[in-house]
């Protein structure tokens, strides 16, 4: 009886801490942006007025909102579906295939996780420079000037120049994800089946594929999640939303709402919109994306 006293004293004494912390630094400050988008207040005065739900009528009839919304749908489906695409392709190229130099490759496509939002958002802004940019001068080099372009600052495709630099940012992550579970895959699985005569492409879409489903399971909501914190860190960085709210996204217009423009219960109300989003997006591609796990 002492020794399970003991044991529970030790595993209360383990758990309150972390308790502690997801109570003040998570749940405190979740419920408090959920009771302050209901009031119209200032970020730096304590004078607030109660609205109810006003602040999310407005946000409705908001235009900027609302194109802040479709940019953010749009950078979230093509990054998620592009990225990956290419982190599984990649990371059965370097697992599965048979050449010299894989994990120079393996460091080559990781890079970009070592490196800050702030220096890739820098060496982005260096290759769309529109007159010494390194992307503008290869297409003159190679006799494509027709396909130069003021990247950052033409309407029509300057969400699509972020877009690149977040799959960019985040192929190598993913790859060194689907990496280790396709290392966890039996040879004996490939060698059964190459026996049988399948091919390469037969054996990745029919066993690994399969076999690392519920890791994409996992990722696509890491996918959506990241992309949305990333996606603010890019847009405020490259382009602060324009031009003419082209490229604004959920947290860039939460962030100027409530400390540019001083409507802070109207940011939060946003910041609302944020949080239910995130987890409605995820149950969606969760349940989406649900199938029989297969097990080895």
């Amino acid at each position: 009886m002492d020794r399970k006293k003991e044991k529970r004293k030790f595993l209360i004494g383990c758990l309150t801490p972390a308790i502690l912390s997801l109570v003040l630094f998570i749940y405190y400050p979740t419920l408090s942006i959920f009771n302050m988008s209901l009031y119209s207040m200032g970020g730096i005065t304590n004078r607030k007025t109660f609205v109810g739900l006003d602040n999310f009528k407005d946000l409705m009839g908001d235009k900027n909102f609302l194109q802040a919304l479709q940019n953010t749908l749009l950078i979230i489906v093509v990054v998620t579906i592009v990225t990956l695409l290419l982190a599984v392709l990649l990371a059965a190229i370097l697992q599965r295939g048979k050449f010299k130099c894989k994990n120079f490759f393996r460091v080559i496509f990781y890079i970009p996780n070592i490196l800050s939002i702030v220096v890739i958002a820098g060496i982005f802004g260096a290759i769309y420079a529109p007159a010494t940019g390194l992307l503008n001068a290869f297409l003159n080099n190679v006799n494509l000037a027709n396909l130069t372009h003021q990247w950052m600052s033409e309407p029509d495709i300057v969400i699509y120049s972020v877009i690149f630099a977040l799959v960019w940012q985040a192929i190598g992550y993913y790859m060194v994800m689907y990496m280790a579970s396709m290392a966890a895959i039996p040879e004996d699985f490939y060698e059964a089946a190459s026996l049988d005569g399948a091919s390469e492409w037969k054996m990745f879409f029919d066993i690994t594929l399969p076999l690392i489903w519920t890791n994409i399971r996992t990722t696509l909501t890491f996918y959506i999640i990241s992309t949305i914190n990333l996606s603010f860190l890019f847009v405020q960085i490259m382009s602060n939303g324009g031009p003419n709210g082209r490229t604004e996204v959920f947290l860039n217009y939460m962030y100027k709402q409530a400390y540019s423009n001083g409507a802070y219960g109207y940011g939060m109300a946003i910041g609302v919109v944020v949080f239910i989003f995130s987890f409605v997006m995820s149950f969606v591609v969760n349940r989406a994306t649900e199938r029989e796990i297969y097990k080895f």
